[in-house]
């Protein structure tokens, strides 16, 4: 026995310095792995040689530590003895403060295959770390993170409900100073460096994180529900994206209460939902505004209100007396029952004195105190960056290396609870024990909300349903109605008005220009200018064979055929239907959409556009004959003679009143005729003017003369235009063979050819296509819009916005209380499998059910 005492109790002495070589070595090892991570190809190969004979060496040393455990395993032996020599020698632990479950422990030996969801949520299968949970235990937990995930999802809806401070449940408030670590708890618990830093206050908003335990995917991401930016895998875009959010804040304002969502998905993180506010200060930096003490205290007062849990962030070396964190929480939770003390920095601080804090009896906490080292050895954050690669691993090795190394202080006897895991197992336990509680008195008034939004449902809106895409298609169809209406009475008649409507200008302004008088632009004598009154006094005692009328009448008819009449018909009519389809839009429901009545518009415009183009040049074709030569019938003729003599009607109505008008301006009828008389002397040579009257003459001002020479001109128009109108409907003009006495019924009847050649034209190429293709082209056009602009479109009408909120609050409360009867379910079958499985083991215990 002597032989064998002798060499064990050197190997417990061996053991006892190995764990403290072996924090050393983790530190070194740390500091290497990141400055390898950060090199060059080349650098990597060599790297990879060293550290694998590195690894050689201390596996040479591991194989030859289990031949020795194996030959002393058959030496009988105290338990002590084969306890080392079986390696039980894990450190971590117990209960901290006055209560809390037990934590995992540091390293041992687990059960294969139990627990696989709950394994990477606790990183319990990191680097040099074993999950040492028993089948039961692993299977209680996985139930445990169902729990939570599920009443995590019921957080989310009842989020999306809001409109009551009754719906929703409890989250895990992060509070702490701006120098007590709060950001790296929260980075490792994560797994990743992804919170917003900078030399001056970044953190001006709440980020409401929700951790998403994914066990099957094959990558970690992030996610902003808010903003749609998608799956976000790089972790330094997730950062940069939350310091821009947090910098939008303007420095004005300090920080803004309107939280920041953030989903992150990994295998490696818990079912969590925590928020982050901005740390507590002291004394206000002289750039910062005097408020900013006093804004940060009130924000964190609003979020750390029952019933949400307290995770309250103090670091080793300062004495909790002087936490901020904690004396907030007693203000609003003085027996401290919601509030978890996490003290960080505990590597700063002497062993012994670290375990008094954790059980320290001045700030008595409930749930306990954590003590974790969550910063990566600064050594290796001088030279290179991590990126965004997982820290967990280098955490973890690195908190069990130093709490192992102080077994006295933080073994499995020393009753205080240390390390990340345990920190997240406590997490969840709590959690999810704190939002059961709170689920009774919210599923009431989940069932108070939905019995007054179906009450509104039923009375408001008569019980009927309705979604934005039902509501699109609704006011599609009762759209492509009125357009079907419409295509029935816009035919070829009324585009044949239209066309035949703008070729009547066009021949007055034909005969404006070749006949009529022309524009008063000067005060000189008749005798200098060109009197049309007087030509046409002539016309109708005029020669027929004088060249001067053949001209004129040849040089207009001419003017009007090759007035490119395909481009101007298709125009017209085109203009035409975008007009009508504006109409409908005006009085169909979607006059309300902004959205809509530009899709509509420009729908109507490209297919109206690409139709005009092809129309245009065959319609060209088609009127080409009439360029040449154009032959006009009797029946043609009595035509043209009737609708000319109406448009020469409207004529000289439009010249009246035109004419009256300027009377008014002027200043009545008597002034107007005594600058009409004035005017006619002058061009009758009665009255010699210089300089052409530009400052004023007669005692008429400049602007006067000019006022009366437009009027001058109106009534000289007016007297030819009845002078026309008498020749049209005499006798003469009833005879086509007198086309150059009559010149305006002749237009007219080219005029009548091209219109009927237009308006069939139009008629089967650009009405019949535009009317088939219109309604299908918006068809297709909202049938694919995604689901966010259908839900965009249906609310820019305030009344099917607010019958939609009612319709989607009904659906999403109902949704909840079947979540609700799901997660009762989930408790029932977790109740009965701990009563099968015997005690438990103190972490599941709760005071009552949820139902």
């Amino acid at each position: 026995m002597k032989l064998v005492r002798v060499p064990a109790m050197l190997g417990a002495g061996l053991i006892g310095g190995a764990a403290y070589l072996q924090y050393q070595a983790v530190q070194a090892g740390t500091y290497a792995i990141d400055i390898l991570g950060r090199a060059k190809d080349a650098a990597v190969g060599s790297a990879t040689g060293v550290l694998e004979g590195a690894g050689d060496i201390f596996a040479q040393m591991g194989r030859g530590w289990d031949k020795t455990r194996d030959d002393v395993r058959g030496v009988e032996m105290p338990q002590w003895m084969r306890d080392i020599y079986e390696g039980r020698t894990e450190s971590g632990g117990g209960e901290g403060g006055d209560g809390g479950p037990n934590e995992p422990k540091q390293a041992g030996v687990g059960a294969a295959g139990a627990g696989a969801a709950t394994v990477g949520a606790f990183a319990l299968d990191a680097e040099g770390e074993e999950d040492d949970r028993s089948e039961d235990a692993a299977a209680r937990d996985d139930q445990m993170m169902m729990l939570t995930r599920k009443m995590i999802e019921i957080r989310s809806l009842l989020q999306t409900i809001g409109q009551s401070e009754t719906l929703t449940l409890p989250s895990i408030v992060v509070v702490g100073s701006q120098s007590s670590g709060k950001s790296s708890v929260l980075e490792a618990i994560v797994g990743h460096e992804f919170l917003p830093k900078g030399s001056n206050m970044v953190t001006r908003r709440p980020i409401e994180l929700t951790l998403v335990n994914t066990p099957k995917a094959h990558a970690e991401y992030g996610e902003f529900p808010a903003l749609g930016l998608g799956k976000i895998t790089d972790f330094t875009q997730v950062q940069k994206t939350l310091t821009d959010l947090n910098l939008a804040v303007p420095e004005k304002d300090c920080i803004s209460d309107d939280p920041i969502q953030l989903r992150i998905h990994s295998p490696n993180v818990p079912d969590l939902s925590l928020i982050d506010l901005p740390g507590y200060i002291q004394v206000e930096a002289f750039d910062q505004p005097t408020e900013l003490k006093t804004k940060i205290q009130e924000l964190c007062d609003k979020y750390i209100q029952a019933p949400n849990v307290i995770l309250a962030i103090s670091a080793a070396d300062v004495d909790l007396a002087n936490s901020t964190a904690l004396r907030a929480s007693r203000r609003v939770d003085p027996r401290g029952e919601r509030t978890i003390g996490v003290v960080t920095k505990m590597d700063l601080v002497d062993p012994i004195r670290g375990a008094q804090i954790l059980n320290d009896r001045n700030y008595p906490l409930r749930l306990g105190y954590v003590g974790v080292v969550c910063r990566i050895p600064q050594e290796s954050r001088s030279l290179f960056s991590r990126g965004s690669a997982n820290i967990m691993s280098a955490i973890t090795k690195n908190e069990t290396a130093y709490f192992g190394s102080h077994p006295d202080a933080f073994g499995p006897n020393s009753n205080v609870t240390v390390g990340t895991p345990s920190l997240r197992k406590k997490l969840i336990h709590v959690l999810e024990a704190t939002m059961s509680a709170s689920l009774a008195t919210t599923s009431e008034a989940v069932q108070h909300e939905l019995a007054e939004a179906s009450y509104e449902f039923k009375v408001q809106y008569n019980e009927r349903p309705l979604s934005a895409e039902s509501y699109l298609a609704e006011s599609l169809d009762a759209f492509k109605h009125g357009f079907k209406g419409f295509s029935d009475q816009f035919g070829r008649k009324e585009v044949r008005e239209i066309v035949k409507r703008e070729l009547d200008q066009q021949v007055l302004n034909l005969l404006a220009q070749r006949y009529w008088n022309k524009p008063v632009e000067n005060l000189q004598p008749k005798d200098q200018i060109e009197s049309a009154q007087d030509s046409l006094e002539n016309l109708p005692k005029a020669d027929p064979e004088n060249p001067l009328w053949h001209l004129k009448l040849d040089a207009s008819t001419s003017t009007l055929t090759k007035l490119g009449i395909g481009r101007l018909a298709t125009s017209i009519a085109a203009q035409s239907l975008q007009e009508s389809v504006q109409d409908l839009i005006r009085t169909s429901t979607f006059s309300s959409h902004p959205f809509a009545v530009q899709a509509i518009t420009q729908a109507s415009e490209n297919i109206l556009r690409e139709l005009s183009y092809d129309t245009s040049d065959e319609l060209e074709i088609c009127v080409k004959p009439y360029k040449y030569r154009v032959e006009v019938s009797n029946e043609e003729w009595k035509r043209g003679r009737d609708n000319i003599a109406e448009v020469l009607k409207h004529e000289l109505k439009d010249c009246e009143n035109a004419h009256k008008a300027l009377e008014e301006v002027i200043g009545g009828r008597r002034r107007t005729k005594d600058v009409m008389s004035f005017i006619d002397r002058v061009r009758n040579g009665e009255v010699v003017l210089e300089g052409d009257g530009v400052g004023g003459a007669g005692g008429f001002s400049a602007a006067l003369l000019q006022k009366g020479r437009e009027a001058t001109f109106l009534r000289d128009r007016a007297d030819i235009i009845r002078m026309r109108l008498a020749a049209v409907k005499s006798r003469q003009c009833a005879n086509p063979a007198n086309k150059y006495h009559c010149p305006e019924v002749f237009l007219d009847a080219v005029a009548e050819k091209l219109t009927s050649t237009a308006d069939l034209f139009l008629d089967a190429e650009l009405l019949s296509k535009f009317y088939f293709q219109f309604p299908r082209v918006l068809e297709r056009h909202f049938r694919q819009l995604d689901e966010s602009t259908l839900e965009r479109f249906a609310r820019e009408d305030p009344k099917i916005r607010r019958h939609l909120d009612v319709v989607r609050r009904k659906e999403l409360l109902e949704h909840v209380l079947k979540e609700m009867e799901s997660l009762r379910q989930l408790e029932a079958r977790e109740k009965r499998s701990s009563s099968r499985g015997g005690q438990d083991d103190g972490s599941r215990k709760r005071k009552g059910w949820l139902f």
